[in-house]
């Protein structure tokens, strides 16, 4: 206790700082990279005039609340504030629109990834660079207000994205890590920055609009991991710390999106290692020895925080509606007077679904909260699918829900290793989907038919993730690539444990998603006829 409250006191402690779509999460890590202290906020996204946004002023309330909670915590534990620190580092989730006028300020609501409405752009720009252009990200927002001509375009003077808006005002510097920068535009794996040949493209496409900007003029810099990215200015201190006690002139890294400060948290930036987050959303991250042999509008290519390339799986819905039945469990417990303890309630739930029969029963689930691209869906309508002879209990109820958090993950691996047969040497998972230990993963090892391990720092995730990033930025003296760092740096003696697929489960996922994908035509109809 002694030695951290030094290490707090000295200024020594790294922070990592993530926008989740549920949580902001501040993690507080020592100079051994162990996490010492948190903080976190809970909001939710709204849905405005049929765009998933947060305000402006949720962003910073949250801010500063998950950075006070953190103040709280490291009082509560070493009875001290935080005055200095070593160096921050901000990510968020990935993608979306934000753009800036003149005065700083946002031109419209900030349009988070979730949001479907770009259609029109993504199909467009897919065709003209060659090359899967997903609806969510920020090109095709971008491109969806040119065919739109919404006013506020002609106006721009920034486009970034959540992480590189906190970043921005913390630090004044317009940059981005190279992750978070691949799901704006393309990014060239050569030169480490964006795609020349797609900006001429977009320029050219745009030019009849007679902007007075230019592609590259409203985009943040690209910066690879373990660059300098600014320094917490005065005002950006006061920005996260309403009890002005933290002090400026923190050094920053790269901001990064929630894709790669995963692919950090599970020690997955090397070719041939994967790694699955699972929680609001999910997305699996695969590193690559070489490009795809052609485009994929499942695949999204981007790259890990240091410019590797990656192929993405990209999942709007995971644990969401998942979540949803289990604190019906919450309801039921408090109408009968019975003490609720959430963390017992998912055990207890998980643990029986894996009683269930392998296939569910028949029983199907599509937890669509909001459209799912990769199967085609705008909208969505969660739903429970069955038959009067399947076997409907407890224990398959669930488990169709938990294979519901991957099944669209599923369909879109099963291109990476079955059609372009890529290898993959180790997949780790984190996030929500893992808390019940040994559940999500073994329901996942069965969903992709492969060893899928969780590391004990799993449950820490990106805010972690971030903070490490943070610290390979100051602290790599040695000139170690990112992949050598974490391997022998940060992650040295740390395997996880590992759960290999049972073949009957196996062979009852795919039964399932079988089902799964001639039941999608329900989801459309209800997404239809249910508004």
């Amino acid at each position: 206790m002694m030695n951290v409250k030094e290490t707090i006191e000295a200024g020594k402690a790294i922070l990592g700082i993530e926008f989740g779509s549920t949580r902001i999460k501040a993690v507080l890590i020592d100079e051994a990279n162990k996490p010492i202290a948190q903080g976190s906020h809970e909001w939710e996204n709204s849905l405005v005039d049929g765009l998933w946004t947060y305000s402006i002023d949720e962003i910073w309330a949250g801010l500063q609340d998950c950075y006070a909670e953190l103040l709280k915590d490291v009082r509560r534990q070493y009875d001290c504030s935080i005055e200095k620190l070593a160096a921050i580092g901000v990510s968020a989730m990935m993608h979306g629109y934000m753009a800036f006028g003149a005065d700083d300020n946002i031109l419209v609501p900030f349009r988070t990834w979730r949001n479907t409405n770009t259609g029109e752009a993504a199909a467009a720009l897919s065709q003209l660079f060659v090359f899967n252009i997903p609806l969510r990200w920020s090109i095709s927002h971008l491109y969806q207000c040119v065919l739109e001509d919404s006013e506020h375009v002609q106006n721009i003077k920034y486009l970034t994205t959540l992480a590189g808006y906190i970043h921005w005002k913390l630090t004044g510097e317009k940059v981005l890590g190279i992750g978070d920068a691949s799901g704006m535009l393309p990014i060239d794996p050569d030169t480490k920055d964006y795609n020349k040949d797609m900006v001429r493209k977009f320029d050219e496409l745009v030019s009849p609009k007679e902007y007075t900007w230019k592609l590259l003029d409203i985009l943040p810099k690209v910066l690879v991991a373990g660059e300098q990215a600014g320094s917490l200015t005065e005002a950006g201190a006061k920005l996260l710390d309403v009890s002005g006690t933290l002090k400026a002139g923190v050094p920053f890294c790269p901001p990064e999106g929630d894709a790669g400060t995963g692919m950090v948290a599970t020690n997955a930036v090397k070719q041939r290692t994967g790694n699955v987050s699972a929680g609001t959303s999910s997305f699996s991250m695969i590193v690559l020895e070489k490009n795809l042999s052609e485009p994929s509008e499942m695949i999204d290519m981007v790259t890990t925080p240091d410019g590797s390339l990656v192929a993405m799986v990209h999942c709007n819905n995971c644990t969401s509606d998942l979540n949803a039945w289990v604190k019906l469990f919450k309801e039921y417990q408090e109408l009968l007077g019975i003490p609720v303890n959430m963390n017992a309630i998912y055990e207890a739930l998980y643990n029986n679904a894996l009683k269930g029969d392998a296939d569910c029963g028949g029983v199907l689930s599509y937890n669509y909260i909001s459209g799912e691209p990769v199967t085609g869906l705008n909208e969505g309508r969660p739903l429970i699918v069955r038959s009067a002879n399947d076997n409907f209990n407890l224990a398959n109820f669930i488990r169709t829900n938990l294979y519901a958090s991957v099944a669209v993950l599923k369909i879109g691996n099963d291109i990476l290793f079955k059609k372009e047969d890529v290898k993959v040497d180790r997949i780790t998972g984190h996030g929500g989907l893992f808390k019940t230990k040994g559940v999500g993963q073994r329901i996942l090892s069965a969903a992709l038919n492969s060893p899928i391990s969780v590391m004990e720092t799993a449950g820490e995730g990106g805010a972690w993730g971030i903070a490490l990033l943070a610290g390979y930025a100051i602290n790599n003296k040695s000139g170690l690539c990112l992949a050598d760092y974490l391997d022998n740096v940060v992650f040295e003696g740390c395997t996880g444990t590992e759960i290999s697929p049972l073949p009957e489960e196996v062979e009852g996922f795919n039964k399932y998603i079988e089902a799964y994908r001639s039941g999608l035509a329900i989801e459309q109809a209800a997404v239809k006829y249910k508004s």
